[in-house]
Parts: C-alpha cells; sequence; structure tokens
C-alpha cells in the first residue's frame, strides 16, 4: 500500500489539485492530518472524495477526544457513503502540543483508541450501543448505512509497543510514525508480538510506515526543506528512540523548549544532519528510494508525509516515481 499525507494548511482548492494528482500518480489512500489549527479534515476529505474515483480517503489520524466517539464513528461513515465505499479510519491517541492548547494533553492513552473505533465498528454494522468507559453512550446508533458497512478499514496511528500491538490484534493496520528502518525493525517486533493474538477472522494486518519525506531533484533543498517537520518529529521523540539514533537528548529538549516558546526559526536552525537522517527521508529521489527499500524490509506499506519537498506538486510525482514497486 501507497499512501500520502496532505495537511489541510494550504487552500483547500489547493489540497483537492494535489489529491487529484496524487490519484493520477498511482498513490491507493490519501490521508488528511486532523489538527484544530488547520483548516476542517472532513471538508476537505468530502471534496476530495467528489474530485477521485478510486483512491481510498480518510483521517491521518483523527483522535477520539476533540469529537465524540459516536459523531467521529458518522463521520467517517459519512465519508465513506460520499466516495461510495473508499473511506479509511485512522485514528490515534493525537498530537499531544495542539491537544494541550485544548486542555485535553492529559486525556491520551490506548484505551480511548480502542474503545472509539470498536464502537464505530458496530454502528457501522446496524447495531445501537450502550457504553460507559472513556466515553458516554446511551442507545446511540446511525440512522443510515456506509456502503462499506462494518468492513471500514481501521488503521490506528501510534508509535508505542502497547499500542502497536493493540493495533495488529484489533485494527487493519498500523500507522507507525517513522522514516528509519531501525524503527521499522523495532515496531515490527512489537507487531508481531500483537498478532500472536489476533484472531484469524480479523483478516490481514498491515504496518504501515507513515514517514517524513522530503524531496526534489536538488537533495539539498529537499534536506533544508525537512528541518520544520524534523524538529517537531525530534522535539516529541521518546528517549529510547532518540538513544537509537544517537541523538543528544538536551539537543531535543532545547529544540522543544523552542517550539513550545513559538520560536520555530531558532527550533528549526537547531536540527542537525543527524536528526534529519533520523527522522525523514530528505534528497534525491535516489536517496528516498535507497531509504524507503530499507524501510520495506520491515513494513508493508509506506504513507508519503509532511513535508513532501520544497515544491509540492512536483514532490508528489517525485514520491510515487521513486518508490515505485516497492510497497
Amino acid at each position: 500500500m501507497l499512501g500520502i499525507e496532505l495537511t489541510p494548511e494550504h487552500d483547500l482548492h489547493r489540497l483537492v489539485d494535489l489529491g487529484v494528482r496524487a490519484e493520477d500518480a498511482g498513490y491507493d489512500a490519501v490521508y488528511s492530518t486532523c489538527h484544530y489549527n488547520n483548516r476542517d479534515p472532513w471538508a476537505f476529505l468530502s471534496r476530495l472524495a467528489a474530485a477521485t474515483d478510486s483512491v481510498r480517503l480518510g483521517p491521518g489520524v483523527a483522535n477520539p477526544y476533540e469529537t465524540h466517539p459516536v459523531t467521529l464513528a458518522s463521520k467517517v461513515a459519512t465519508l465513506d457513503e460520499a466516495s461510495e465505499g473508499r473511506a479509511v479510519f485512522g485514528l490515534g491517541p493525537g498530537d499531544p502540543s495542539t491537544l494541550a492548547n485544548l486542555g485535553l494533553e492529559d486525556e491520551r492513552g490506548l484505551r480511548p483508541v480502542l474503545e472509539a473505533f470498536k464502537t464505530a465498528q458496530k454502528l457501522w454494522a446496524g447495531e445501537r450501543i450502550d457504553h460507559e468507559g472513556t466515553f458516554d453512550a446511551a442507545d446511540a446508533g446511525l440512522n443510515y448505512e456506509p456502503p462499506q458497512g462494518a468492513d471500514i478499514p481501521v488503521h490506528v496511528g501510534g508509535e508505542g509497543p502497547h499500542m502497536c500491538r493493540m493495533a495488529a490484534k484489533h485494527a487493519d493496520g498500523l500507522l507507525y510514525n517513522g522514516s528509519h528502518p531501525k524503527d521499522l525493525a523495532w515496531a515490527r517486533e512489537q507487531v508481531d508480538d500483537g498478532l500472536a493474538d489476533r484472531p484469524d477472522h480479523r483478516g490481514e494486518f498491515d504496518l504501515i510506515a507513515y514517514a517524513a519525506v522530503s524531496v526534489a531533484e536538488d537533495g539539498a533543498a529537499a534536506r533544508e526543506a525537512a528541518r520544520p517537520p524534523v524538529a517537531f518529529i525530534t522535539a516529541g521523540a521518546a528517549p529510547p528512540v532518540l538513544k537509537r539514533h544517537g541523538i543528544d537528548p538536551d539537543a531535543a529538549s532545547e529544540i522543544g523548549e523552542r517550539v513550545s516558546a513559538g520560536e520555530f526559526s531558532a527550533a528549526f536552525e537547531r536540527v542537525t544532519p543527524a536528526m534529519i537522517d533520523a527522522f525523514c527521508m530528505a534528497g534525491t529521489p535516489e536517496t528516498v528510494r535507497e531509504r524507503a527499500a530499507a524501510v520495506a524490509d520491515h513494513a508493508d506499506g509506506l504513507v508519503v508525509g509532511s513535508p513532501l519537498g520544497p515544491d509540492l506538486e512536483g514532490a508528489v510525482d517525485l514520491a510515487a516515481e521513486a518508490v515505485d514497486g516497492l510497497f
């Protein structure tokens, strides 16, 4: 599976054009990031559904805190209807930096994600549900049936060991935030542990590398464009991940402090070449293909994520060409 992440930080007309371009370039799925401070992802995905024919569409990823899980299930079902059965439900614990702005940073966890998508699957199957747990619902149900019904794929976004194992046991795929083969090799170990407890009736499972990618014919320009996302990834990386890549935790903390203070230029300047190598597939198409091929040894699919490259339109095509045949 080859997907692409589009971020609603751009005008919706341009985003839809990028999504159409992605379908033409051969991507199998388009995911929209879901952050309150960008444009509404559901409006974007609905417009893209009307402009495309075959590409799968979904949030990458929604969280069950900003929106009640029953309402979230209805949004995905509506997208499935609008796209004539092409929806995919990307769901995860959410971005801590943006959730903190909403007072939700302490709500993140595995159980709310699991309860949310299990509830969604029941609703899509036509059941009415009562629920007491991380959220409450009483005799809730949908008054319509999505085209795929209960078969809408669920892709869990996460990177902690417990989230990886839970996804492998219960979901259809894991969107693992990682761009380096070392990280995907570790994720594969967690997934394999979860798959040992996966019932046969749940079918196949995909470990998907949700990777930061920056590609251009000018490799230096591609690496320079990688600085912003790498700064955010480095600042939020867990200590074991930093240790895996030999990155100084104090340097990562300094970047995080600059980001929290809104001093973005200062944060981006502190990104080192080693950080870019660890947290982004950045460079020429040949360089990106080499990295993607190494990741393909451990992953079943790839989502080409932000920043894409210094030229968005060109990067959509270049990335597809660079990884052609690997996933």
